[in-house]
């Protein structure tokens, strides 16, 4: 099931929040859909999914190790889970910081793939021993550069599939 097919009936301003605060989509989906399918002028697509997309990270920033701890010691299902995350993105994200250091965490937010993102970098700055309150302030500023390469992107392709449609003279 695709993400507009679930946000259906909601309105697009709280669709595109919707699809910017999951872990998967997050800027990458939201912006597409708020500009291409909804149709929203650009200041509020853009306000709707940096919004959607930094909503859910202080909530990670603030109970990813309590929570992941008292899992971990319940559940060897959970203790797997964490082990695997927490390598996963000690390996991705382990170049950018050994490199780049705080840099390194907006570098690694800003890139608009799909292993990287608001998310993954709650979870990286996390390992990687940054303040919460640091963090969250590096990951807005990834977040806001994401923006700006999805905006630009998507408003790229928009512009040649138009140039396309134009009929030769």
């Amino acid at each position: 099931m695709d993400l507009v097919h679930w946000v259906r009936g909601l309105p697009p301003e709280l669709a595109t929040f919707v699809i910017a605060s999951l872990p998967i989509s997050e800027l990458r989906g939201a912006i597409p859909v708020a500009l291409g399918i909804y149709k929203l002028p650009l200041w509020s697509a853009l306000l709707w999914a940096i919004l959607g997309n930094l909503a859910p990270i202080p909530i990670i920033l603030k109970l990813l190790e309590p929570v992941s701890n008292f899992l971990r010691e319940r559940s060897r299902i959970w203790e797997g889970f964490f082990l695997w995350l927490f390598a996963r993105t000690r390996r991705k994200g382990e170049h950018y910081f050994r490199v780049y250091k705080e840099l390194g965490l907006v570098l690694f937010v800003a890139v608009p793939l799909p292993i990287t993102g608001a998310w993954t970098g709650s979870v990286a700055a996390f390992l990687f021993g940054i303040s919460p309150g640091r963090s969250f302030f590096l990951i807005t500023i990834g977040v806001l550069i994401a923006a700006s390469v999805v905006t630009t992107a998507t408003l790229g392709v928009s512009w040649l599939a138009l140039l396309s449609a134009t009929p030769a003279r």
